[in-house]
């Protein structure tokens, strides 16, 4: 189909959402390989028990939140995560509307089996780059998502 120089391309290879998109997903697949296989969590799951094993006690909702995760998501892996025993959820007792989720003693378990794992990916990622490098991607990141959400911290 010819290009019509009237219209403007969208080229993915340089179109920084789609880069940092892709270049996401590689990384977070790379890891969840690790864990998919010694522990049989998908991405979204070991999110909310990341979450989880910072933040007990909050709902699925603020795990959104925090992870940017839609609550399809979200919710998917709450419930893979309650069915195989490694998150509990209970009744709010503020308000017996909301579901409080916490890791159980088989989540924690498997929690403080994959931070060093995750941990030690992301040592060996990090060491690519220099430390001048490590701080400039920092300070870019924080820049970036300060711009992306001006109202609140991303992370």
């Amino acid at each position: 189909m010819p290009e019509h120089p009237s219209k403007t391309t969208l080229r993915l290879r340089e179109f920084l959402p789609y880069r940092l998109s892709v270049l996401s997903n590689t990384v977070s697949g790379k890891i969840a390989d690790l864990y998919d296989r010694e522990f049989g969590l998908s991405v979204w799951q070991w999110r909310v028990m990341a979450v989880l094993g910072e933040n007990a006690g909050i709902t699925a909702t603020e795990i959104g939140q925090v992870t940017a995760m839609d609550k399809v998501a979200v919710s998917r892996a709450v419930s893979g995560l309650i069915d195989s025993g490694h998150v509990s959820r209970k009744a709010s007792p503020a308000d017996g509307r909301r579901s409080i989720l916490s890791l159980t003693a088989k989540g924690k378990d498997v929690y403080d089996k994959i931070v060093p794992i995750a941990l030690e990916a992301e040592r060996e990622l990090i060491a690519t780059l220099s430390p001048a490098e490590q701080e400039q991607l920092a300070r870019l990141m924080e820049k970036l998502a300060r711009t992306s959400e001006p109202d609140r911290p991303l992370w």
